[in-house]
């Protein structure tokens, strides 16, 4: 059993296909089929099947995976022996909501890249139930995410912070249009979100079907930022984690409309396979975490 073949399904999975994977380690994608086959060969059972234009691990497949993860792993911890925080190198996955990597995570960034500098440390800006996803399947080796469970005992969670939401208009919204909290009832404004999978997209949309607010339309936008600044024009409200907000809260740009949802919290979790080696560079970014997030709301 070579650790290359080992590496080329970690990279099948990161990526979702053979062709892609190919592509990213400078194999032909016959080289990867035949790595595969010959994996397949030794361990006596098929890896991969195909859902789609995607490839996905069998059951089989999810078995072996912690193994896998176990012996890569502790290739790694081999070429590291010795190091100390100092000398600390490889690579770090990182995978996170951009709500949070853009207005929470950033100081966790910054004093990791200081004291790690030669980590390279990737980031993924995902949704939640595509970051689960990616922990799961061994796609990333840390998730920061709003917790929306559905995780097995083989992964480990640990909540980091309670964080308030907050329905936002434009103080130039007409007054007649600013109650959210009477139900049954026809507003002639606009929704605008930057992800409609999100789970607070998803709690706000279940408490607007459960009041029977009924909603003019919905606009779908590329990102948080873009949503604020569409808001802030008055083109309707949107529901967002309020830390996403306060400088425009502060400087009246923004407006906080009241809901029942008021007292409502998400939380956010870190993630990570229970199979996983800790690296040091795991450990210190998980430190740095707790340390520079893990504060009172």
């Amino acid at each position: 059993m070579e650790l290359k073949h080992l590496n080329t399904v970690k990279t099948i999975l990161e990526t979702g296909s053979f062709q892609n994977a190919a592509r990213k380690l400078n194999y032909t994608q016959s080289t990867v089929t035949f790595q595969i086959q010959q994996l397949e060969q030794e361990l006596s059972v098929e890896l991969f099947e195909r859902i789609g234009r995607k490839m996905i691990l069998t059951q089989a497949g999810k078995d072996i995976l912690p193994y896998i993860d176990t012996i890569i792993q502790s290739s790694e911890q081999i070429s590291n022996y010795g190091k100390s925080i100092l000398e600390m190198s490889g690579t770090l996955k990182v995978a996170m909501p951009e709500s949070l990597l853009i207005y929470k995570m950033q100081p966790v960034l910054r004093a990791f890249k200081e004291q790690a500098p030669n980590v390279k440390l990737s980031l993924q800006a995902l949704n939640c139930y595509i970051i689960r996803d990616q922990i799961i399947n061994g796609g990333a080796d840390i998730a920061v995410h709003y917790d929306v469970g559905g995780y097995s005992p083989t992964i480990l969670t640990e909540p980091i912070v309670n964080l308030g939401m907050a329905l936002i208009a434009s103080p130039n919204l007409p007054i007649n249009q600013r109650d959210f909290l009477q139900g049954n009832q026809r507003k002639s404004v606009s929704l605008i979100n930057n992800d409609p999978d999100s789970i607070f997209q998803q709690m706000f949309d279940q408490y607007l079907k459960d009041k029977g607010i009924v909603l003019d339309n919905t606009l779908e936008l590329s990102s948080i930022e873009a949503t604020k600044q569409s808001v802030i024009s008055n083109l309707g409200v949107a529901y967002l984690p309020q830390f996403t907000v306060e400088e425009e809260l502060k400087n009246k740009s923004l407006i906080k409309l009241k809901t029942e949802l008021d007292t409502q919290k998400i939380t956010a979790i870190c993630a990570y396979h229970k199979n996983k080696w800790i690296s040091s560079s795991m450990e210190l970014f998980i430190r740095l975490m707790k340390e520079l997030i893990l504060l009172p709301v």
